[in-house]
């Protein structure tokens, strides 16, 4: 069998709970708790759940924006959750993410050149300012933006504009796999619909792989090659989305699909 392009496996984050006047820790907060799980090249993992189901927590740790409390995180067969930041430097071209929020999640104060600029002057270093000029017009074309918008500041867009911003920077370091962190959560329905084409098309030209975190359930089974389903920092059910949204197996999958609004 191939190696899976990521591997997780009983992935715990904890993080303590501090009291009194000395600050003893008293108890945890399983984030998550034990979490276990393959994405193979070229796929898309949906992960979903409620808010403070630990879904995000896991993007965060896989990334190193958060560290493990045990477990391993394999990717293409090699460890990195034990990487120190100097080690885990070249994987960070390899793997990017999408946040949630497009505004918090670029500096308000630069350009779209700039925001977009930073990753290739970081990553490759060898460009000039010219080359990286060129490579980020090819980028904003990329993503449905224009190349008279280098100049421009965050704030002169709108969430859609802003996402795809995002996505241009997370693009720029030619990475393999990208972790969609709630990407169209803070958008109106129409963009969305937008936003997630784009993620599929990109996909599809790039051959990418895709771990998509939302606790919209419509949007995942549409983006979807599998789906897993947290509640409590575990997984409670997981499979291919035709099966898991026609027929769940466990009781919070069903109350899940439920609450979702019908018209």
């Amino acid at each position: 069998m191939n190696t899976p392009l990521l591997s997780v496996t009983d992935l715990k984050v904890h993080f303590p709970i501090r009291s009194g006047l000395l600050q003893r820790v008293t108890d945890q907060v399983r984030a998550v708790d034990g979490v276990s799980f393959d994405i193979e090249a070229g796929s898309t993992v949906g992960l979903v759940g409620e808010s403070g189901s630990g879904k995000s927590t896991i993007g965060k740790c896989i990334i190193r924006l958060v560290d493990p409390s045990s477990g391993q995180i394999r990717y293409q067969g090699t460890e990195i959750s034990n990487l120190d930041r100097n080690a885990f430097m070249s994987y960070r071209k390899k793997i990017q993410l999408i946040f949630q929020d497009p505004y918090n999640s670029i500096n308000p104060r630069m350009s779209v050149e700039q925001i977009v600029g930073e990753a290739l002057e970081i990553h490759f270093p060898n460009k000039n300012k010219a080359q990286r000029r060129q490579r980020i017009s090819e980028l904003l074309n990329l993503v449905g933006l224009e190349p008279k918008h280098l100049t421009r500041y965050p704030h002169e867009f709108s969430g859609g504009q802003r996402q795809r911003i995002g996505i241009a920077r997370a693009l720029a370091v030619e990475p393999e796999f990208l972790i969609c962190d709630e990407p169209v959560s803070a958008l109106d329905v129409s963009v969305q619909a937008q936003i997630v084409n784009l993620l599929q098309d990109i996909q599809k030209e790039f051959k990418l792989t895709y771990l998509f975190i939302s606790h919209d359930l419509a949007v995942v089974e549409h983006i979807s090659d599998q789906v897993l389903v947290m509640n409590e920092g575990r997984i409670v059910e997981q499979g291919p989305p035709e099966s898991l949204y026609r027929d769940p197996q466990h009781a919070y999958t069903r109350k899940l699909l439920e609450a979702v609004p019908r018209f």
